[in-house]
């Protein structure tokens, strides 16, 4: 009686072992039965959609490029030139003074979203004013080595710029040349996009900023 339950164990184990492995050749004929031109179509998707996705994150998180539109930044910067954003950094810090900035355009009213270039002049806590076309930080008349002219448009402030928000202003200090926080006062740091780092395009005008 044992020596047929013995026995029985052992046919019962054999059988086990020859279904698995029944089931593990299957698999790879399942594997090989796919068409080649299949398995490197479903390759180039996955490898398409991580870059995709990799591509996105860093354009939305780490930096991208910015065109100039017009000449508010000049003598800094020409129009049509690319700029590189570093936009990671004000992720993990704070803009500064004299940083060259992407920001929301704060009186854009149609709900699409129109992007400037400025120049941060004060941060929080200054007090910023314009007068007889000098501008003047804290009580202290600002070097300004960016500008080629004295400021023509009229005075301005005192102004004390508020918690969270920059004033900021376009290099280009020509009478009406530039749309900036004289206009729509201190920008609130939400709409700083990122700061512009090098001019990249093109080639001949490729610096640090």
């Amino acid at each position: 009686m044992n020596e047929q339950v013995v026995e029985s164990t052992e046919e019962t184990g054999t059988r086990s072992a020859r279904s698995r492995r029944k089931q593990q050749n299957r698999e790879p004929e399942e594997k090989r039965g796919r068409p080649r031109w299949l398995s490197e179509l479903l390759d180039w998707a996955r490898t398409l959609g991580i870059a995709f996705v990799i591509v996105l994150l860093v354009h939305l998180f780490v930096f991208n490029l910015s065109t100039v539109d017009g000449h508010s930044m000049e003598p800094t910067l020409e129009d049509k030139q690319w700029l590189f954003v570093n936009k990671i950094g004000y992720l993990i810090g704070e803009p500064e003074r004299g940083d060259v900035v992407i920001l929301e355009d704060p009186m854009d009213s149609e709900g699409k979203a129109e992007y400037l270039v400025k120049r941060i002049i004060g941060v929080p806590g200054d007090t910023v004013e314009i007068r007889s076309g000098r501008m003047y930080l804290n009580g202290e008349q600002l070097v300004e080595s960016y500008t080629d002219v004295d400021i023509e448009d009229v005075d301005y402030g005192p102004q004390k710029v508020g918690e969270g928000t920059y004033f900021v202003m376009g290099d280009n200090r020509h009478l009406g040349a530039s749309k900036d926080s004289r206009t729509f006062g201190p920008v609130s740091s939400t709409l700083i996009k990122g700061k512009a780092q090098f001019v990249i395009w093109p080639i001949t005008h490729m610096n640090k900023l």
